[in-house]
């Protein structure tokens, strides 16, 4: 895996690519406190990079850079930016960094934009879905797919769960089994769902086992 792509949106933009959410600002010169997208958050936010907000062509210069020590994520500011009204201004904005996937990927690696549409099948052939969104927990990652046999899963990239692995090809091959899979439950008609009782007031009684009030 490397960088999150541009909110899944693989083609417009596979030349920039979402390394960042910021979250909020700190201190009154400008700076602000970003969600990592990045597996390489000192390469993507070294001082002098630039960055983008997402949809926009103005350049962002970091002039530092810093994890937070007592929390998660890190702390950028930007040469453009300096004064806390226009930190405030990015907040919640997802900030992107022109790359170049020819050169920056080891093999085996992708970037999540390039996994997201892939089709998902068993080990039998039989379709399961596509692969709809991509999130982390902890240092994994877990693929979203939603079809029509199994409805809306998570399937975390790990290998006792898959067996291929081309989403530039669009293919990935899990073992549903191992993932235990169950059908989505059917909801009712609104004419076959039973008619509730209909209430009547009581008296509240006292828990079971309950003693005398003293």
């Amino acid at each position: 895996m490397a960088d999150a792509g541009a909110q899944g949106d693989a083609a417009a933009r596979d030349q920039r690519l979402v390394v960042a959410l910021v979250r909020g600002v700190h201190g009154l010169r400008g700076a602000v406190r970003v969600e990592v997208l990045t597996d390489k958050p000192e390469q993507r936010y070294r001082p002098g990079s630039i960055l983008y907000r997402e949809g926009s062509a103005e350049p962002l210069t970091i002039a530092s850079a810093e994890a937070v020590a007592d929390g998660p994520g890190w702390r950028l500011r930007f040469d453009e930016i300096t004064n806390r009204e226009a930190a405030d201004a990015l907040r919640n904005a997802y900030l992107e960094s022109e790359v170049h996937p020819a050169g920056e990927l080891a093999r085996g690696e992708v970037y999540w934009h390039e996994v997201v549409g892939a089709t998902v099948r068993d080990v039998d052939g039989a379709d399961l879905g596509q692969v709809q969104d991509v999130y982390r927990v902890g240092e994994n990652e877990v693929y979203v797919v939603r079809g029509e046999r199994f409805g809306t899963f998570d399937l975390p990239a790990v290998r006792a769960f898959i067996r291929v692995f081309a989403p530039r090809r669009g293919e990935i091959v899990v073992d549903a089994e191992a993932l235990d899979l169950q059908p989505p439950k059917r909801r009712r008609p609104e004419g076959e769902r039973p008619k509730a009782p209909r209430r009547r007031s009581r008296k509240p009684r006292p828990p079971t086992g309950a003693g005398e009030p003293s």
